[in-house]
This record gives structure tokens, C-alpha cells and sequence, in this order.
């Protein structure tokens, strides 16, 4: 049996591993992937990657380990991201995440790949993590779904309530991070968080959630999201509700984890193996 994150698996003439780019309409706007495709005449279990904000940790490295794992992995941008048209908002990667899945699913598209359109599981990293339980909460039919590093709207929205000082703080960082992106600002986006308010708190989704299986990876040396605000309060909430098949740990390290990439993969991998 071949290890994932150190073997390359056997080739299958037949039904080799592929690469292609994807081009997949959202609202007019044609979002750009790349889908990993592992040998074999599957079909395959798909995992679609959500990466953060701005996108600088796009997550290929799980992508090529899932892969060589036996599923097909999907890595794409939001609208308004890395030369993708139209303009980034919080609400647009919401729907964006939403119609990837779909399509996934559409008949035309996975049997041209070799999906399975049964087994298809959403992964997230920081703003992603938050798109990938929302994504799942409004999905019934998304399989499993896993949280790394996720970045709690909801919960910094209250914060930005009871003390008006964090909303500076959040436009700063907001700002600082919008080289790649373009449509929006600092101030808009933290005003749509704002707006969005409860709404986006993922505590509330535990009942939608409480039937599906769920990985939340927090990380203890995180000042983005740090552990105690981002992923403690979320873990209680769900093991209270409960979601009976949470699964959840804090590695020590980096917003990126950055020296915790073979473990997060090895994590990952046997959260997936469990349910997909």
C-alpha cells in the first residue's frame, strides 16, 4: 500500500492521472480551477479546496496529496481574485463556493473526469474554513466537510459591536491584504461583515450540521485566528448541540501552518478515509 505524502501511486494506462483547467460560470463570471485527477476508472470522491484571504495559501499541496490518495481535488479562485473577473465580497465567495459544488455534480462534467457526484466533501482554509461550513449548511447533500484555521465572521462582528476599536483594526488588516484582489475595500468589507452580523456566526449552524461529519483544525500560534476566539468557542458549541461526529484539534502552529503541512495532510487524509 502506497503512502500518499511519499509514494507516487502505480500508473494506470488506461485511466491515467490528469490535470486540466477548469472554467466554471458564477454569476456571468467565469471562476478558473485546476481539478486533480487521480488514476483509476473511479469514480472518484471529489474534495473541493476553498482558499483564504487574499488567497496566498491556495492549498496544492493537499490537493496533490489527496490525489495520490485516490480523490479528485479541486483548487479554484473566487470572482475579483487573481485575475478572475467580476469583484470580490464576502457574499460572492459564499455563492461562488455554493455553484462550484453544484457543477461538480452536473452529470456532463463529472463524467468527463471520473467524479463521483455523491461523495463530495468541502475543505477550507481561514476565510475558507468559514465558506466550507456555510457551504455544507446550506448543502445537505455535501458528504463531509473540514474547517482549518477558519475565520469566525460572525463571531468578529460582535467583537466590532461591543468595541467599536476592532473595526479599525479589521479595516487595516483588510486593506493591507488586497493586492490580488480587486472591486472592493478595507471599509466595505468589514461593513459587510457588519451587516451580515449573527447570521454568519458558525456556532448557529450546529443543527445543520449535526447529522454530517465535520473536522475543525484550530492552530495555537495564530494571530489571525487565534485558537481561544476562532475555534475553542465553535468546538463547545458544536460538541454541545452536539454534532455527533465532530472531530477537532489545535496543532501548534502559524496562521498557514507553515511547519505542520505533513500533518495537516495526514490529518485530513484520515478524516476523509473515515467518511468519504
Amino acid at each position: 500500500m502506497t503512502d500518499p505524502l511519499a509514494d507516487d501511486p502505480p500508473l494506470d494506462p488506461g485511466f491515467p492521472a490528469t490535470t486540466p483547467a477548469l472554467t466554471i460560470e458564477s454569476a456571468g463570471t467565469d471562476l478558473l480551477g485546476v481539478l486533480h485527477v487521480p488514476a483509476g476508472p473511479g469514480p472518484h470522491p471529489v474534495v473541493v479546496l476553498l482558499h483564504g484571504f487574499p488567497g496566498n495559501e491556495r492549498n496544492f499541496d493537499l490537493a496533490q496529496a489527496l490525489r495520490r490518495a485516490g480523490y479528485a481535488a479541486l483548487v479554484f479562485h473566487y470572482r475579483g481574485s487573481w485575475g478572475v473577473g467580476g469583484a470580490w465580497s464576502w457574499a460572492h465567495v459564499l455563492e461562488d463556493a455554493a455553484t462550484v459544488v453544484s457543477r461538480l455534480r452536473e452529470p456532463d462534467l463529472a463524467s468527463a473526469h471520473r467524479l463521483d457526484p455523491g461523495r463530495v466533501a468541502v475543505v477550507g482554509h481561514s476565510l475558507g474554513g468559514f465558506a466550507a461550513l456555510m457551504t455544507a449548511a446550506a448543502d445537505p447533500s455535501i458528504a463531509a466537510v473540514a474547517s482549518i484555521a477558519g475565520f469566525d465572521f460572525g463571531t468578529v462582528a460582535a467583537l466590532i459591536r461591543d468595541d467599536p476599536a476592532h473595526r479599525t483594526v479589521y479595516t487595516e488588516a483588510f486593506a493591507d491584504s488586497l493586492g490580488p484582489l480587486q472591486g472592493t475595500s478595507g471599509e466595505a468589507l468589514v461593513a459587510e461583515m457588519e451587516a451580515a452580523g449573527d447570521t454568519w456566526c458558525l456556532a448557529g449552524l450546529a443543527p445543520l450540521l449535526a447529522d454530517r461529519p465535520v473536522l475543525l483544525i484550530g492552530t495555537g500560534r495564530d494571530d489571525v485566528t487565534p485558537s481561544e476566539v476562532h475555534h475553542d468557542p465553535l468546538v463547545a458549541a458544536y460538541r454541545a448541540h452536539p454534532v455527533k461526529r465532530l472531530h477537532h484539534e489545535v496543532l501548534p502552529t502559524d496562521h498557514a501552518l507553515s511547519d505542520h503541512r505533513v500533518t495537516l495532510a495526514r490529518t485530513l487524509l484520515g478524516f476523509l478515509a473515515r467518511y468519504l
